[in-house]
């Protein structure tokens, strides 16, 4: 090995002892279960529902409830016991109010408290449950989950908690060892994409997500859609404000992310002033908590964006041409004569004929006045501080795909020909596929943020971005159109429709998935593809499990959007060192907060996944590895103990000579 790399490393373990007691600890490390992983997808904004998941652990927390006091405590009293633990606060401050907050029901509750605490953490080694716990209780906490046998434990628990109520603080212990149980419990997160629109609040979604310690984000097309509209893509800031104020979304423009709806609202209201916008009313699954639009000034407002998002649409496909996507520049397609729209030779007439914006011979160019709003949009989007920095989280945790622990997450499709070959799309003059599809795809996506300003390839990457959200070739989208204009303007479905690339069907195939392992280098015998984006109707007997097991689609719809569809409320896979459970969801309500969905097992794992079986495990092995290395160099006398951690003179004339 080379000796300037163990030279590095033993800055970090300066003697045989501190190299052995790592190795020590590592390799006790890698004995342990795996921890258990949690894979969310499509998301769309609907915080309480994804908040309250996290909290229950999707169901995983009542189980280890009923694990423990099945037989000591009625179903009532542990769904009492559960929703304690995922709101503490909450209702500690009701029972407090009602007058039934006893010292009494302290002590019975702290005491069974600590029981499903040692029950959710027994798998972690005690160095992680103490890096989790709150500083204020961790010594308190760490005594009782532990207490040695040689000790009177009833005895000890006794003096400890009467302790805790004697200060009366035995409020904030409790709310301390329910926080400690939600964050046991779910060791790593996978966020499958679509965090963004439909919902009221991504923001404060995002807002959770980068609390968490360990977690990776595949983007979704919705994503993506507000990465290049925070990177400057106008196109893109009219389609995340069209979607937002279609569902009615506007705290998380204005409140969440201080974007300035003024000046379309004046713009809006005089251009549509004696226009019903009938077609383009919202959709209100949710109230505004903040900020309260009038649904007629709504619609305004709605047809106003998408008007300019089609118009500026329109200018990048003619910028672009090698898209070959000219099917999208839709208002070319209007004979404002006939008014109809013209697809494929045929017209189709316009159910709404006023355009008072567009110039029948220049329909894609901005009236002055669009320009100036689109101007102060922009400035916007570029100065919401919150919106970058959530934008940087996405790209600093986020990625097209991901292979962990011998699982491939990615949130649409990869692209497919109708015979099962992959297809092959031109990017730049180059052709890719597959894999090398998607790292392409995933260097753009950085460029368009992170590349030099001003630049073409920047700019170029930029533009890309909205071919990436609605795309026929764009892995993140996979349908053949965006049919959001022909569903506006026009009663014609099978106009609108949105035909998938083939891969949604093939996938289904475990030859197919085989042919997806291979290609991504993972051992086809264990491994699963897993997805989001299509919602899985199960009202209509569509299963989440696919190709025999090979592949899971976790998109049961967890937006509001879509449950009247597909009959639930999403899913959540669990991956534990026993098994893969699927959770399905119930649709979210504020009365019922002891609800949590109803967990299945889906697939047993031949033998319990130990830490030394996963992506950590092989990281483990490697460090092994090098702290071996730099061990022998120690015993051989080529690299001396050194207690104060710096270099000799031999060493650094070594390292500079």
């Amino acid at each position: 090995m080379d000796r300037k790399y163990l030279m590095m490393l033993a800055k970090e373990y300066p003697d045989i002892e501190a190299v052995s007691g790592e190795m020590i600890k590592l390799s006790a490390i890698c004995s342990l279960p795996k921890g258990t992983e949690y894979f969310f997808s499509d998301l769309h904004g609907e915080y309480k529902a994804f908040l309250h998941l996290l909290k229950s652990a999707s169901g995983m927390i009542r189980s280890k409830i009923s694990l423990a006091f099945s037989k000591s405590m009625s179903e009532e009293e542990q769904d009492r016991l559960a929703a304690l633990i995922y709101y503490p606060s909450s209702v500690l401050k009701k029972m407090n109010e009602s007058g039934t907050l006893t010292d009494s029901w302290r002590r019975l509750t702290i005491y069974r408290l600590i029981t499903v605490c040692q029950t959710v953490s027994a798998k972690y080694s005690r160095s992680k449950v103490r890096s989790k716990m709150p500083e204020g209780s961790a010594f308190i906490i760490d005594e009782l989950l532990h207490v040695s046998e040689d000790i009177n434990r009833d005895f000890y628990y006794e003096k400890i908690i009467s302790t805790i109520l004697a200060t009366e603080t035995g409020d904030e212990f409790i709310n301390d060892i329910c926080n400690l149980i939600q964050a046991m419990c779910i060791d790593h997160l996978h966020i499958i994409g679509d965090i963004f629109d439909r919902g009221p609040r991504a923001d404060i979604i995002m807002n959770e997500l980068m609390k968490y310690p360990a977690i990776d984000i595949q983007w979704g097309n919705h994503d993506i859609s507000w990465m290049g509209a925070a990177a400057g893509n106008t196109a893109l800031m009219a389609n995340v404000l069209r979607i937002a104020i279609s569902y009615n979304s506007f705290d998380v423009l204005e409140i969440g992310y201080g974007i300035n709806l003024r000046a379309l609202a004046v713009f809006a209201a005089e251009k549509y002033a004696d226009d019903p916008c009938e077609r383009f009313v919202p959709h209100v699954l949710d109230t505004n908590k903040y900020d309260p639009v009038e649904i007629s000034l709504a619609a305004k407002m709605h047809k106003a964006i998408a008007v300019i998002q089609f118009k500026l649409e329109g200018q990048l496909l003619e910028k672009h041409p090698e898209y070959r996507f000219d099917t999208r520049n839709v208002l070319s397609k209007i004979d404002f004569e006939r008014m109809e729209y013209v697809h494929e030779g045929k017209g189709y007439p316009l159910l709404d004929t006023v355009f008072p914006t567009v110039d029948p011979a220049e329909p894609l160019k901005l009236t002055a006045e669009e320009e100036e709003l689109m101007n102060v949009i922009s400035g916007s989007f570029r100065h919401s501080r919150m919106l970058q920095e959530h934008i940087k989280f996405l790209y600093s945790h986020g990625s097209m795909y991901r292979c962990y622990n011998n699982n491939l997450l990615f949130h649409g499709c990869i692209p497919f020909n109708a015979d099962g070959s992959f297809r092959k799309v031109n990017i730049d003059g180059t052709e890719y596929s597959g894999r090398k599809l998607l790292e392409k795809i995933n260097d753009i996506c950085i460029r368009s943020y992170f590349g030099t300003k001003g630049t073409e390839e920047r700019n170029n990457a930029r533009d890309m971005m909205w071919y990436l959200w609605c795309g026929e070739n764009s892995p993140l989208y996979g349908k053949d159109k965006m049919g959001a204009f022909e569903r506006y303007f026009t009663d014609a479905p099978d106009v609108a429709e949105e035909i998938y690339n083939p891969y949604y069907e093939l996938s289904q195939s475990p030859e197919i998935c085989e042919m997806i392992f291979e290609e991504f280098g993972l051992d086809s015998s264990t491994a699963h593809i897993i997805n989001g984006h299509v919602p899985v109707k199960i009202k209509d007997g569509e299963s989440p499990v696919k190709a025999g097991g090979r592949l899971y689609v976790i998109d049961g719809g967890i937006s509001k959007a879509y449950q009247s569809k597909t009959g639930i409320a999403g899913y959540t896979l669990i991956y534990d060192s026993h098994s893969l459970n699927l959770a399905q969801h119930t649709p979210f309500s504020e009365e019922k907060m002891e609800s949590a969905p109803v967990v299945t097992v889906v697939e047993k794992m031949p033998q319990r996944v130990n830490i030394s079986d996963t992506d950590m495990g092989a990281r483990i092995r490697d460090r092994l590895n090098d702290l071996s290395c730099l061990l022998r160099a120690y015993r051989s006398g080529e690299i001396q103990e050194h207690s104060d951690c710096s270099c000799s003179d031999a060493d650094m004339k070594f390292i500079s000579g």
